[in-house]
C-alpha cells in the first residue's frame, strides 16, 4: 500500500499549494481533478506491475508442482518395477521440487494478498475521483452563487450610500435652475417682441395724424 500512501502525500501537497495561491476555485478544482487522474494512472501502472509479478510467481509455483508430480510418477514406476534405489532417488528429487513449490507458494500467496490490497486501493481511488467530479459541479455552483451574492451586496451598498442620492438632488436642482432660466428668457423675449409691436403701431398712428393734418391744410388752401 506504499504507493497509495505516497500518492496521498503528493496529492495533499498539491492541494495545499493550490489553496495557498488562492486561485480561482473553478480552475483549482479542475486542476485537482487532473492531478488525481495523473496519480490514478501512476497507481494503476504500479498495480499492473504487481499483478504481473504475482502471475510470474504463480507460473513458477505451477512448474515446480508439475515437476514434483513427474518425479512422483517416476518413483511409482520404479517401485512397480521393484527398483527401490531408483524409487528413493525419484522421491528425493520429488521432495526437492515439493520444497521449492512450497517456497513459491508462500511467495505467491504474499504477493497475491498485496495485489488484492492494491486492487482494492485502486478501486477506492477511482471511486474518490468520481466522487470528486460530482462534488466539483456542486462546489462550482456554490462558488458562482456566492460571487453573485457578493456582487449584489456591493451594488446594494452603493445604492444605500447617501452620496448617490445627494448627487441626484444636486443634479435635480441644477435642472430646475436651467428650466427657470429658460422660462425667464422665453418670457423676456415675448415681452420685448410685444413692446416692438406697440412701438410700430404708435409710429403708424403718428404718421396717419400728420398726413391728415397735411390734407386739411391743402383743402383750406384750395378752398375746398
Amino acid at each position: 500500500m506504499g504507493i497509495f500512501n505516497r500518492i496521498s502525500t503528493v496529492f495533499k501537497s498539491n492541494v495545499n499549494d493550490l489553496i495557498s495561491k488562492a486561485e480561482d476555485p473553478e480552475k483549482m478544482l479542475n486542476q485537482l481533478i487532473i492531478d488525481m487522474g495523473e496519480q490514478y494512472n501512476e497507481a494503476k501502472g504500479s498495480v499492473a506491475s504487481a499483478i504481473a509479478d504475482e502471475k510470474k510467481l504463480k507460473k513458477a509455483l505451477d512448474e515446480e508442482v508439475a515437476k514434483a508430480a513427474q518425479w512422483g510418477k517416476k518413483a511409482e514406476l520404479a517401485v512397480a518395477n521393484g527398483n527401490d534405489a531408483l524409487a528413493l532417488q525419484a522421491l528425493n528429487r520429488k521432495k526437492e521440487y515439493d520444497d521449492l513449490a512450497e517456497q513459491y507458494r508462500q511467495q505467491w500467496q504474499a504477493q497475491k494478498n498485496a495485489t488484492d490490497n492494491l486492487k482494492a486501493g485502486l478501486r477506492d481511488l477511482s471511486n474518490k475521483i468520481e466522487e470528486a467530479k460530482r462534488k466539483k459541479g456542486l462546489l462550482i455552483a456554490r462558488t458562482k452563487r456566492a460571487e453573485a451574492q457578493k456582487s449584489i451586496q456591493k451594488t446594494m451598498s452603493s445604492v444605500n450610500d447617501t452620496s448617490v442620492f445627494d448627487t441626484f438632488s444636486r443634479i435635480s436642482e441644477k435642472v430646475d435652475t436651467i428650466e427657470s432660466e429658460a422660462e425667464a428668457e422665453t418670457e423676456l423675449n415675448s415681452y420685448m417682441a410685444n413692446d416692438d409691436l406697440n412701438s410700430q403701431f404708435d409710429k403708424l398712428e403718428n404718421s396717419d395724424s400728420e398726413v391728415m393734418d397735411e390734407l386739411a391744410a391743402l383743402k383750406a388752401k384750395l378752398g375746398k
